[in-house]
């Protein structure tokens, strides 16, 4: 088994990734990861063995789900977005990914972001979250079906005309 600490310390850039994933926003990520370790630093004794990756991400997930719901009381405000029509085609197609992520629902989002970008099994992801594996698969699938949409909504289209 893995020392607590260390496997900790190891996490921190994968728990990193994934919250600046699900929040957008780089200092709001940093808090959310380092409120993460320390409630798992807090809570070493509770760990009783398992899988520390879940466990983190699990702490991780519940801490943004809190954000999300405090945030939801506060009144929204619309950012003005900057439309930069000379961006290079690699610029310009990661904005479009990060436009259609941005759209997607929080659990919808986060759930992608677990299986694409952390490379999570779905029983995994499904333990995080703490929903059924059926769930998860229904929520990944409607996720990839929205952004492949938003991405081919983005993107002029190829047809040439008669």
């Amino acid at each position: 088994m893995i020392a607590f600490r260390p496997g900790v310390e190891a996490m921190i850039p994968a728990l990193r990734r994934y919250a600046r994933a699900l929040a957008r926003d780089p200092d709001i990520a940093d808090d959310l990861v380092q409120d993460t370790l320390v409630r798992a630093l807090r809570s070493e004794k509770l760990f009783v063995g398992g899988d520390l990756r879940s466990w983190l991400y699990t702490i991780l997930t519940n801490l943004n789900r809190n954000r999300r719901r405090s945030l939801a009381r506060q009144p929204q405000f619309s950012p003005l977005v900057e439309n930069a029509p000379d961006a290079s085609g690699t610029e310009a197609e990661s904005r479009d990914i990060a436009r259609a992520l941005a759209t997607l629902q929080e659990d919808q989002r986060a759930v992608l972001l677990l299986v694409m970008l952390e490379g999570m099994s779905y029983r995994e992801v499904a333990d995080i979250q703490g929903v059924p594996i059926g769930t998860v698969m229904s929520r990944l699938a409607r996720a990839r079906a929205h952004v492949k949409n938003s991405l081919e909504g983005m993107r002029p289209s190829l047809r040439r005309v008669k």
